[in-house]
């Protein structure tokens, strides 16, 4: 008896998507990047999106219809 597993299939247009936006100069130096939320969701979704950062150890924050992704694994702290 086989058990199926919901694996999504391959979809090389958000591998690439993906590829190219962790491939930004700010993600090598810790800087941050932003996306739209609407965009995520219609180029990768937005599940793949988080665990793509929660992968990468990095932190990202939501606000108003912007992902803001914080590149460094170091802790965030808010201030205001």
């Amino acid at each position: 008896m086989q058990i199926a597993l919901n694996v999504p299939e391959p979809n090389p247009q958000a591998d690439f998507w993906i590829d190219q936006v962790f491939a930004a100069k700010a993600v090598q130096t810790g800087g941050v990047i932003r996306r739209s939320t609407s965009w995520v969701d219609k180029g990768v979704g937005r599940d793949r999106f988080i665990s793509e950062v929660r992968g990468r150890g990095f932190g990202l924050l939501e606000t108003s219809g912007q992902f803001v992704v914080i590149c460094s694994k170091n802790p965030i702290h808010r201030l205001l």
